[in-house]
């Protein structure tokens, strides 16, 4: 058996040995082209086939065609990214109190802006590819048929530095700020850890890459591989109606092991996540890789390349929704005109809209800017009808 396909064995079935968390990197930067050619297949555990209904199409950025590596995504103007912008690990971060940025999505318990009109896609991908609301399987999701759900359900958030709690005021990730905008039958479990690639979240991994050009696993004396914690007890306590919230893609370009994750290994992981959140009763629903905000002149454009495509393509092969969160957060800063970022790049001395927004690079957020993350998922659950939108305030 090989040793991707063990590694997804024991994520169903728990048959590993489990471990404590290894230190994590440097608040999530490090994003690198990660230009990988184009590979179709989505991995061993892949199932299905639905596109997870019709969609609704995203806000911002439309998705090219096929895998093409670091321009994989265009910005709302056309422009491709070069899909590695280096982030810090955070640093310091900037004297003052935040302050509101604008309209910025979903409000507490109001509809705020998200911004740009829903831009079409140049590759086929309006709507599909999991995006849509029907037809979703796992025992708990289903169309949102209004507000007040009253069971209580737990949201399971796994993913990294952008997702994380983090540190106040910098960085703070979504997940930090994502419960206020559900009713109290919701209970954010968030175990997004800062600077993990999916595998490095997942499990224990070497620095020392094989012959398929993936980082070797660390293994126990049975040779299976060593789970991180925070999984194995996700697992242990997700219950049948619960969701999980799969976000990756920022850390998993570093072209140097422990984080480095090929694009097919990269499916793969967020299928078996996917699987095994189906087999408890919850339901999954990937998340694309929020944008760093990277400028064509007075446009925003993408950042994360072909990880995007891989999550919208791990969607489809998984029968699981996908929000596009790098399309949203994407359309959020041309709709707060943040272009062209002052100065170039952010800095500790980086004022006004983007300083509020931004920690002292341009991938981490503030409370504003994570807050305001925080609220295009939320939206994005009410608009695409998913079922876990009916305990929206």
């Amino acid at each position: 058996m090989s040793g991707r396909s063990l590694a997804a064995l024991c994520l169903l079935t728990l048959a590993c040995s489990g471990s404590e968390d290894h230190a994590s990197g440097s608040g999530g930067g490090r994003t690198s082209a990660a230009a990988g050619n184009g590979q179709a297949g989505s991995g061993a555990s892949a199932v299905g086939a639905g596109a997870g209904g019709s969609g609704t199409g995203v806000a911002g950025a439309g998705m090219s065609a096929g895998r093409a590596g670091a321009g994989g995504m265009g910005g709302t103007a056309g422009a491709q990214s070069e899909g590695g912008r280096s982030a810090s690990s955070g640093g310091a971060a900037k004297g003052g109190a935040a302050t509101s940025s604008g309209g910025t999505g979903l409000g507490m318990g109001g509809r705020g802006s998200a911004g740009a009109a829903n831009a079409a896609s140049t590759g086929g991908r309006s709507g599909a590819g999991g995006n849509g609301s029907g037809g979703k399987s796992g025992g708990a999701d289903g169309g949102a048929s209004g507000s007040g759900a009253t069971t209580n359900v737990t949201v399971w958030l796994a993913g990294d530095s952008t997702m994380a709690n983090g540190e106040t005021p910098c960085p703070v990730g979504w997940g930090k700020v994502f419960e206020p905008y559900f009713n109290d039958h919701v209970t954010i479990t968030n175990s997004a850890v800062g600077g993990r690639s999916i595998r490095t979240w997942l499990y224990n991994v070497e620095d020392t890459m094989d012959s398929s050009g993936e980082c070797v696993l660390m293994t126990d004396a049975s040779g299976q591989p060593t789970l991180q914690a925070h999984w194995t007890q996700m697992l242990t306590g997700m219950k049948a109606g619960d969701y999980l919230i799969i976000q990756f893609g920022i850390n998993d370009g570093d072209p140097s092991c422990d984080r480095h994750v090929g694009l097919d290994a990269f499916e793969e992981s967020l299928g078996v996540m996917a699987q095994a959140a189906k087999a408890r009763g919850a339901a999954p629903i990937f998340v694309t890789p929020v944008s760093a905000i990277a400028c064509s002149g007075s446009k925003a454009v993408g950042t994360r390349g072909a990880y995007v495509t891989a999550t919208l393509d791990a969607g489809t092969a998984n029968d699981v929704p996908v929000i596009d969160l790098h399309a949203l957060s994407v359309a959020l800063y041309d709709a707060n005109g943040f272009c062209p970022i002052p100065g170039g790049d952010v800095s500790e001395g980086t004022t006004g809209p983007v300083g509020d927004f931004f920690c002292d690079d341009h991938t981490h957020f503030e409370t504003t800017g994570a807050t305001a993350i925080a609220g295009l998922v939320a939206r994005a659950l009410r608009d695409q009808n998913l079922g876990l939108g009916a305990y929206l305030k």
